[in-house]
């Protein structure tokens, strides 16, 4: 094996923001779950960390990582490792950014969020102004609701015109031709999360060199099949890992649907697959179905 990516899910589920569009569920966390949660994360880390192969994470939890000092650190630590390509995270930007000093910055990169009604804007525009400035690699995104299009159209523009702003179609929110071309105004590549994607029988790379693992370390081909490869821990997930193709009707999710060969998006997001950060310039991106 010469490179496993790794989309880790563990227990943890408690966010600080409540956004009311969020399809993941919600809970406060008793201060069990939270040591269960953190024993989870190390022994994960620990097993990134023995590795001899290269290796790329993905963290994304249900609820907001970085407020937990033990992502802050595993984020740290892995981004320490050489043979980790890369570790990156989904997150609100909530949370202080000093710990990211401590990291390897050509490894560690942020998938961020921004909920209006949830923060206000300049804090959130504050903060990804101080990523730039400390030179952490990130993308930043928003969900395509109609109210929110004022707010996404407010951050590009502020934004740095390198920082790629990318939109989420809403849950059960079907989009026509005018208003999809309001939001490809923003972002290029919405046309991929426009519609769910036709997805059976079409070759995949989860299952093969890409996995889900959750808490317990039990290995999946992807976040939303829910067939057993095997266990992290005792290795077992590796006699299952071949091609295959996706056996669902529709995929939906971006961290699903960019490992769909046919729709080439290796090649648009190359060197920033986790983080969802384009090879070429936003500015210069295009979707060819459109």
């Amino acid at each position: 094996m010469e490179h496993l990516t790794i989309l880790y899910r563990g227990p943890l589920a408690s966010c600080d923001y409540d956004c009311p569009y969020c399809p993941f569920a919600k809970r406060r966390d008793t201060p069990e779950q939270l040591r269960a949660d953190r024993a989870a994360l190390e022994r994960f880390t620990a097993w990134v960390a023995g590795r001899s192969h290269d290796v790329s994470v993905l963290f994304t939890p249900w609820g907001e990582g970085l407020v937990r000092s033990w992502y802050r650190r595993a984020l740290v630590e892995l981004s320490r490792l050489s043979h980790v390509r890369r570790v990156a995270i989904q997150t609100n930007l909530s949370h202080r950014l000093d710990w990211t000093a401590e990291a390897d910055l050509s490894r560690l990169a942020l998938w961020a969020t921004y909920h209006p009604g949830q923060v206000a804007y300049e804090r959130f525009l504050g903060k990804c102004r101080e990523l730039s400035a400390r030179g952490v690699r990130y993308s930043v995104g928003v969900v395509g609701l109609p109210e929110q299009l004022p707010d996404a159209r407010r951050l590009r523009a502020d934004l740095p015109p390198e920082t790629y702003l990318w939109v989420n179609a809403a849950e059960g929110h079907t989009y026509t031709d005018a208003e999809a071309a309001r939001w490809m105004e923003l972002d290029p590549l919405f046309g991929h999360s426009r519609r769910p994607h036709a997805s059976r029988g079409l070759p995949c790379r989860t299952g093969e060199s890409v996995i889900s693992v959750d808490g317990a370390g039990t290995v999946r081909r992807c976040h939303f099949v829910p067939a057993v490869l095997g266990n992290l821990y005792d290795d077992s997930f590796r006699a299952a890992l071949r091609p295959r193709p996706c056996p669902l009707a529709t995929c939906d999710c971006h961290i699903g649907y960019v490992h769909l060969e046919p729709l080439g998006l290796y090649d648009v997001f190359a060197g920033g697959i986790l983080e969802r950060v384009p090879a070429g310039p936003p500015g210069q991106l295009s979707w060819p179905g459109w």
